[in-house]
């Protein structure tokens, strides 16, 4: 949930519709950048202009949807659940046949995958198959596993510890209440107050904080106390790395109340305390 204090307005956003434009954005761009095979497992995987090139794209497919409608003709995603899924399952697969091209929907709870057959093998076998790969599994370890032996792209669509396609999903809500239009994604969220209220010890909770600090914005958090909801080390390391890698990066704070985490926020994002999943 975001909301605006701006005007003392508020925002309620479903951003299930996005997702599947923006994987798409995704695709497009790695293909045709000749990077060779790229695997997005958390946010700061890509670099502030590739996000910003994949949200420029995004926001133009959006506005021009016939434009887009064979840009993924012929090719075929994959879409592993380890965890039942309703917008992201659908939107997925609707925005692969809106752009042309196909999707597959693998549940994985009555399938050999981590029993019969590993993560890793999974992952070379799908690369024959498939032109990429989006996975919502339980684990990093699985994640991993999965890009290990891949030749093919393999899409984060949740685990335990990150949750990309949701931040870009996210951050095209921000940047379009707040009027930005696709020439202007680089600087969109600059200097933009964001605070977020709820788990702290999980995959949502990382990824935005690891947005904020790539995209220049001032970001705080609260939650309950207690070990169980503790933030990782190798997260809060990994943000003040990429906090201390430009000048224009930003800032990720953990507060002791949510008072102060939404003190004179621009959104204010807000979570169960206890975790979905």
């Amino acid at each position: 949930m975001l909301a605006s204090s701006n005007a003392v307005r508020r925002l309620v956003a479903q951003q299930a519709t996005s997702k599947a434009p923006l994987a798409a954005a995704v695709a497009k761009r790695f293909k045709t950048s000749g990077a060779g095979v790229r695997h997005i497992t958390k946010i700061s995987d890509l670099s502030r202009p590739e996000i910003s090139s994949i949200l420029s794209l995004a926001m133009e497919m959006k506005a021009t949807p016939t434009d887009y409608f064979t840009a993924l003709e012929n090719k075929t995603l994959l879409m592993l659940f380890e965890k039942p899924s309703l917008r992201t399952r659908v939107s997925l697969e609707a925005g692969m046949t809106s752009l042309g091209g196909h999707g597959i929907a693998y549940m994985t709870g009555d399938s050999p995958i981590g029993k019969k057959e590993t993560y890793e093998d999974t992952g070379a076998v799908l690369s024959r198959m498939c032109d990429a790969v989006t996975a919502r599994v339980k684990s990093r370890d699985q994640i991993a596993g999965l890009a290990a032996n891949s030749t093919i792209p393999i899409v984060n669509a949740l685990d335990d510890y990150a949750h990309p396609m949701q931040m870009l999903a996210d951050m095209q809500v921000m940047m379009e209440h707040s009027g930005v239009g696709p020439s202007g994604t680089a600087d969109g969220l600059q200097g933009t107050k964001f605070a977020f209220c709820g788990d702290l010890n999980n995959n949502v909770t990382y990824d935005l904080m690891r947005t904020g600090a790539i995209m220049g914005m001032d970001v705080r958090v609260a939650g309950p106390k207690g070990a169980e909801f503790a933030i990782e080390q190798s997260v809060l390391d990994e943000c003040a790395e990429l906090s201390s890698a430009s000048p224009d990066a930003g800032t990720v704070k953990v507060c002791e109340t949510a008072e102060e985490a939404v003190d004179g926020a621009d959104f204010v994002y807000a979570d169960s305390w206890m975790s979905y999943g």
